[in-house]
Order: structure tokens, then C-alpha cells, then sequence
């Protein structure tokens, strides 16, 4: 049995989060974004986790984090946007953010 206090980040790996997500996604959204700038969307949002405090997956998630699907959606947009370097459209960063949370809903759900 897991401790109920352990870190679930445990169990989150990056290379099963970009599979994950590439199998969420349509084959025409993935063609178009290499593994490093999908993984840049998942540190992205962690980013954004860390920003807010939230540094860890819990399955007893707060509504207050569930409120926040919006402004994380938000800061993800205008930090890649913000990137020179990596052209990503928009709408395409709605699926793969869609596609991450998915990733991470299914490793919290191990242990229910």
C-alpha cells in the first residue's frame, strides 16, 4: 500500500505523459509537434503548478486547482507564445494540455 501522503510525482514520468499524449491526440495534431515540444507543454504546465503551490498530483485535488484549468490554460499559451523558438498553434495547445491532464488524472486513479 502506498503512503497516502507520499509525493505522486512519483509516479509521473515524462516519457509515458508524451506517449500518453500523442495517443490522446489526433494523428494530424501530433505529426505536427516533435516529443521536446510536447514535453515543453507538460514542464510548462508544471510550471505553472509550482507557481501556484501545487507541487504535487492528489487525488483529493482542490476545487480552488480545478478553478485554475483557465489561468493555467492561459499562462501555457502566452509562455509558449512567448517562445521564439517554438512555433505551436494555439488551439493545438488546448488538446495537448487536454491530453496532459488526462495523463495525470490516470496515474492518480491507480491507487483508487
Amino acid at each position: 500500500m502506498i503512503n497516502d501522503k507520499a509525493d505522486k510525482t512519483d509516479r509521473f514520468d515524462e516519457d509515458e505523459a508524451v506517449a500518453f499524449i500523442r495517443k490522446s491526440i489526433s494523428p494530424e495534431v501530433s505529426a505536427r509537434y516533435s516529443d521536446d515540444q510536447i514535453l515543453l507543454v507538460v514542464d510548462t504546465i508544471w510550471d505553472f503548478y509550482a507557481s501556484k503551490g501545487f507541487v504535487s498530483l492528489s487525488a483529493e485535488r482542490t476545487d480552488d486547482e480545478k478553478a485554475h484549468l483557465d489561468k493555467m490554460t492561459a499562462f501555457v499559451k502566452k509562455e509558449i507564445k512567448a517562445d521564439d523558438e517554438i512555433l505551436m498553434d494555439l488551439a493545438d495547445l488546448d488538446v495537448i494540455i487536454k491530453a496532459e491532464l488526462e495523463y495525470e488524472q490516470s496515474i492518480e486513479n491507480i491507487d483508487e
